[in-house]
């Protein structure tokens, strides 16, 4: 049986943040002596943010700096029947005031096991710009 051939779609913004919110982890890209890096991290998604915990190092840096940086995550069907793509670009920063802390460590709930308290860092990533591609039928969140 031949397999139908689907065009892709752009997703709107809603959607885009509707689907974000049924995962766990995506790959947040940052920039490390002018060489993008692409790292896994576990997020939540709070309104029109992407929240995420960290250690000391390259994504901790981007957020520390204000810089712009890129969010993926994607989820499809390995049949292939169905797929989609979301990205999220905006500025990171490290949250830092103690509400904020508070409702992103209820959000993001348990530490990987190699972050200690000492160690974590809670970065946020404004959706500025948000694009989302899917084909076939995706499922409902």
């Amino acid at each position: 049986m031949e397999r139908p051939l689907f065009s892709l779609r752009e997703l709107s913004r809603a959607r885009c943040f509707d689907l974000l919110a049924t995962l766990a982890v995506g790959r947040v890209g940052v920039s490390v002596r002018a060489l993008p890096v692409i790292l896994p991290v576990g997020y939540v998604v709070a309104g029109e943010r992407v929240v995420f915990r960290t250690a000391p190092g390259a994504k901790l840096d981007a957020a520390v700096h204000r810089s712009v940086v890129a969010f993926e995550t994607d989820r499809y069907d390995p049949a292939g029947d169905w797929g989609w793509s979301v990205l999220v670009q905006g500025v990171a920063s490290e949250i830092s005031g103690v509400a904020e802390l508070d409702e992103a460590r209820a959000m993001l709930g348990r530490d990987w096991p190699f972050l200690t308290e000492d160690l974590v860092r809670f970065i946020s990533i404004e959706g500025t710009f948000v694009s989302g591609r899917a084909f076939g039928a995706v499922p409902a969140p």
